[in-house]
Formats: structure tokens, sequence, C-alpha cells
């Protein structure tokens, strides 16, 4: 929160539970393997790679592109 300290007890405590979490061992999805380096190197995002290209595709639709 906003404007708020977390106390000494509570930090202590958040911290701990990081700590703990990091030893964890990951448990990965079968639904989800993990992807290979090939994958992750083909792996583009849905949005645009660049503003200029979001603003572009935009236009291209005839979508108002708000300028601040």
């Amino acid at each position: 929160m906003v404007g708020r300290e977390l106390t000494p007890e509570k930090d202590a405590e958040l911290r701990a539970q990081v700590r703990a979490a990091a030893k964890r061992p990951y448990i990965y999805d079968p639904d989800c393997p993990l992807l290979t380096e090939e994958q992750l190197a083909e792996f583009r995002p849905v949005h645009f790679d660049t503003m200029e290209e979001r603003a572009r595709a935009m236009q291209n639709q005839e979508i108002p592109v708000l300028v601040p």
C-alpha cells in the first residue's frame, strides 16, 4: 500500500517466505513443456515489436492514433 511501511516482523516474515520459495524446485506443467532454444528464438509477442509498427498498423486499419 502506498504510504504504509511494513513492520519489522512482517518484513522478516515476507523475506523468510521468499527465501523458502526460492529453495523449492520448479515443477513444470506437462501441458506446457519447456521451450527449446530454437523455439525461444522463434517466439514473437502478440503485440507489435515497436510503437512505430503498432501506429503504422493502426493507421492501415483506420484506427485513430492518439499522439501525446
